[in-house]
């Protein structure tokens, strides 16, 4: 019989186990009986829990997203005016604790997935307009809206290309870099629309 209160810390180290496992593997060669040996539990809980592979993954990714919004709204709550807000938005995806090796691969299987499966697929709408509504938030008090919106769109497609490029490449993930990357171009944009 099952020990109450388990469940939660199961789904937590089979969901710990995902990251690394897909870092180490890809996703497409992990299996969730891999996953659940890596977190210590049996094939079959793991099934239990999440049903599949695609569904492990989402679950992984809802949790991803969900320490993504904390590391964000960690940093709203300390700006002080619009530049702030971005600023904090931009730092927030770059946070350190999330900006790893690992979770860069479960981000990648995770945009990938969201191509097909349509859990993942709505995951990722909802992480793309709640990215974009975060930096034209801030922008749109800082230059006209419509120059707002494309400053944000580019500077999302920053963030996710970023993400990307770090996790293809052997060089250890630099937020500082990234940051200031993308920083410099949300400079350029607001510079650009006062002149």
């Amino acid at each position: 019989m099952p020990k109450l209160g388990m469940e939660p810390i199961r789904r937590r180290a089979l969901i710990s186990a995902a990251i690394e496992t897909i870092h180490d593997r890809g996703f497409c060669d992990v299996t969730v009986g891999q996953i659940a040996r890596r977190a210590g539990v049996s094939s079959a809980l793991a099934h239990h829990y999440f049903g599949s592979k695609e569904h492990l993954l989402v679950a992984t990714m809802r949790h991803l997203l969900n320490e993504l919004g904390a590391a964000i709204g960690e940093r709203l709550r300390d700006a002080k005016g619009p530049r702030e807000r971005v600023s904090a938005v931009i730092a927030g995806n770059f946070a350190p604790d999330q900006f790893q090796p690992a979770t860069i691969s479960a981000w990648l299987a995770f945009y990938v997935q969201a191509q097909t499966v349509a859990d993942a697929h709505r995951l990722h709408r909802i992480y793309a307009r709640r990215l974009k509504s975060n930096l034209v938030h801030g922008l749109a008090l800082l230059i006209p809206r419509e120059q707002a919106i494309d400053a944000a769109e580019g500077a999302a497609a920053l963030i996710d290309g970023l993400w990307i490029r770090y996790a293809l490449s052997d060089n250890r993930p630099d937020p500082e870099a990234a940051i200031r990357l993308v920083e410099d171009f949300v400079e350029s944009r607001i510079g650009q629309a006062r002149q």
